[in-house]
C-alpha cells in the first residue's frame, strides 16, 4: 500500500472513528446543554490549537515539509486557539463571547479547509514522513476539530431552545 493510500485511509478512518464516538457520547450531551455551555465546551477543545505551532518548530517536523503548508497550518491553528481562548475569557460579556465564538469557528474552518487544499497541492499525502511526529495531528485531531466546527455552526443556526425545554429534554 502506498504512503498516500495509507495517509488517506488514516484520515478517513479518523473521521469515521470520531463520528462514531461523537454520535454515541458527545452529541447526546451537547444537544441537551444550554447553547452557551455547548459553545464553551467546543471552545475549550479548540483553545488547545496553539499546538499547531509545532508545524514550524525546528526538529519536530521534517525540514522537507513545505513552508507554504507549515506556516499557514501553524498560524491558522494558533489564531483559532487564541480566538477560542478569548471566547472563554469573555463568557460574562455575552455579545463579545458570541463574536469570538463565530470568529474562532470561521477562522478554524477556513484554516482546516486551506490546510487540506495546501496539503494536496504540496503532495503531503504521498510524503507523510514530512510530518514526522506530528502525523497524528491531521489523522486523529483534525477530524474532531472539523466535526466540532460543524456542530458549532449547527448550534449557531438552530433556533434557541427555552430553558424549560432543555430541562425536559435532559430528563428524557
Amino acid at each position: 500500500m502506498t504512503t498516500e493510500t495509507l495517509f488517506r485511509t488514516h484520515l478517513i478512518l479518523g473521521y469515521v472513528a470520531w463520528l462514531l464516538c461523537f454520535g454515541a457520547y458527545v452529541w447526546p450531551r451537547l444537544g441537551v446543554m444550554d447553547r452557551l455551555e455547548a459553545h464553551r465546551a467546543i471552545a475549550t477543545l479548540h483553545s488547545f490549537r496553539f499546538f499547531g505551532l509545532v508545524f514550524i518548530l525546528p526538529g519536530v517536523v521534517s525540514p522537507d515539509l513545505p513552508a507554504s503548508f507549515a506556516n499557514f497550518a501553524a498560524w491558522g491553528d494558533f489564531a483559532t486557539g487564541v480566538l477560542a481562548m478569548l471566547a472563554l475569557l469573555s463568557v460574562r460579556i455575552r455579545a463579545l463571547f458570541w463574536l469570538f465564538v463565530v470568529a474562532f469557528n470561521l477562522v478554524g474552518v477556513i484554516d482546516l479547509v486551506v490546510d487540506y487544499y495546501d496539503a494536496i497541492q504540496v503532495g503531503l499525502p504521498a510524503h507523510a514522513e514530512w510530518l514526522a511526529s506530528t502525523y497524528a495531528i491531521p489523522v486523529i485531531y483534525v477530524p474532531l476539530l472539523m466535526i466540532t466546527h460543524v456542530t458549532a455552526f449547527y448550534f449557531l443556526a438552530r433556533p434557541r431552545v427555552s430553558a424549560g425545554a432543555v430541562g425536559l429534554a435532559g430528563a428524557a
